[in-house]
């Protein structure tokens, strides 16, 4: 069992939100201006591997996969009331998602197997550490998520198979840990948007608040679960993208019900609503793409990366970072420009395939929009990050 933070554990060691965090930011900033100087051939990143490959695959298992470990190591320890995972146990698992990104971006210098045993040890370590805690905590009621972790693993680890030219299992499972993670979002954000929300609206005074969780949200999220089945065995098929349609119709009936309009004076909860609200269209998006050429499929699966993922990570982050830190729970002006900056960037990034001419110059400016929105969350949280709890 890991032991109470001391004196002597390093402030950037005490909780996983202020690595991971730290770390998602970063690499958010860093890894979209290699991926378009990459994709317009001005640098070839990284040596012996497909850049829509390492850019897809750094996004979901670098990027997602760090601030993933932040929440649900910062949160676990209140689920469970076990000590949290601190210290130099924090201190490995920093260190082995780190190797990953490095071992990725020199896959041809040390080969895909090294590059597979450095890459895979973050995601199953932490697996492994999140069961450990669950288990031992006595916490089965969220034992679901600890399936969806191991899962959204398992897909890096068929990436890895394919690489090593095991079996060609990359694109699955690309596909299935990108669909997991959206049903993590459905999940998690289930519980912690109408909640924020519910709290906000009551220190308020009033009296219309979200329900609590019943059937309708249950059905809701075994819809999706039920579509991403369907997407992962088969994408193609007509029924995959009515399941699609329909859980997004589910959700925004979810969604409806939470209030949102009620707090769109208060920008760390409206920006989890609008987080949530991404989901929703990337659904019904990928729904149209399956069954029209309405849509693009790509804009439809950037609605759920950039728009969902994008925006609804940054939710979480600015909010578990001032809680954790202890400071006031509300958005700076900074704050608040981040939230902005996140949906500029989804807007432009879903939209660019739509623009004909003007495709190309949205697909720049959306790179632009994001790294600045992250660019900055990494500056003005950095203090938070380094510096002890008020």
């Amino acid at each position: 069992m890991p032991s109470r933070p001391t004196a002597n554990t390093p402030i950037l060691l005490q909780n996983a939100f202020r690595p991971f965090f730290m770390a998602a930011g970063l690499w958010a900033t860093l890894a979209i201006p290699m991926w378009l100087l990459s994709y317009a051939g001005i640098v070839e990143l990284p040596a012996g591997l497909d850049g829509f490959l390492w850019h897809q695959h750094e996004m979901l298992y670098g990027f997602a996969g760090a601030a993933m470990a932040g929440f649900l190591l910062t949160a676990i320890p209140n689920w469970t009331g076990r000590a949290p995972v601190q210290g130099r146990l924090l201190a490995m698992l920093v260190g082995f998602w780190l190797a990953g990104r490095l071992g990725f971006i020199s896959a041809l210098a040390i080969g895909p197997l090294v590059t597979a045993v450095l890459d895979l040890a973050f995601l199953t370590s932490l697996s492994l550490i999140i069961g450990r805690e669950l288990i031992a905590g006595k916490n089965w009621r969220n034992l679901p998520v600890l399936a969806l972790i191991s899962t959204f693993a398992l897909g890096n680890w068929l990436v890895h198979l394919e690489l090593n030219g095991v079996m060609a299992t990359a694109g699955l499972g690309l596909r299935l840990s990108t669909f997991v993670l959206a049903i993590l979002i459905s999940v998690i954000g289930g519980r912690i948007v109408p909640a924020f929300t519910r709290n906000w609206l009551a220190q308020k005074g009033a009296t219309a608040l979200p329900p609590p969780m019943g059937k309708f949200d249950a059905a809701a999220v075994i819809t999706l679960v039920a579509f991403v089945v369907a997407q992962v065995i088969v994408p193609d098929h007509q029924a995959t993208g009515l399941l699609a349609l329909l859980a997004g119709v589910l959700h925004s009936l979810r969604l409806a019900r939470w209030k949102g309009l009620s707090v769109l004076g208060e920008p760390l909860l409206w920006v989890m609503h609008l987080g949530y609200a991404w989901l929703c269209a990337a659904l019904v998006l990928v729904g149209l793409a399956s069954l029209t050429d309405a849509v693009p499929m790509v804009a439809a699966i950037h609605a759920l990366t950039a728009g969902a993922f994008g925006t609804m990570i940054l939710a979480v982050m600015t909010r578990a970072s001032l809680g954790h830190a202890g400071h006031e729970l509300r958005s700076t002006r900074g704050t608040t420009i981040i939230f902005i900056l996140i949906t500029i960037a989804a807007i432009l990034r879903v939209f660019a395939p739509l623009l004909d001419d003007l495709a190309t110059p949205a697909f720049w400016l959306a790179g632009v929009a994001w790294t600045s929105a992250y660019g900055l969350f990494s500056v003005l949280y950095f203090p938070i990050f380094t510096q002890p709890k008020k």
